[in-house]
């Protein structure tokens, strides 16, 4: 193993090591605060459908559940 071939290998490491953090900290948690009080952590933005007024989030057990847009008092990223 030459010496160049070391530093390539370093590189390679540092630049796979640098992308995997950036793509994970692209994935932003919210918070779903429902008229009832209960506040909820989502895993990525929820989603609203605009036919049936239904907003669908996954939890961060990666779960996925939807809830009437009239329950939803706000909606905020974490």
């Amino acid at each position: 193993m030459t010496p160049s071939d070391s530093g390539k290998k370093i590189a390679f490491a540092i630049v796979m090591m640098t992308s995997a953090l950036t793509l994970s900290s692209c994935s932003s948690d919210y918070v779903i605060s429902t008229n009832d009080g209960h506040m909820i952590t989502t895993h990525g933005k929820p989603a609203r459908d605009k036919e049936t007024g239904m907003i669908s989030y996954r939890d961060t057990d990666g779960n996925t559940h939807q809830m009437q847009q009239h329950d939803v008092k706000e909606i905020v990223q974490k």
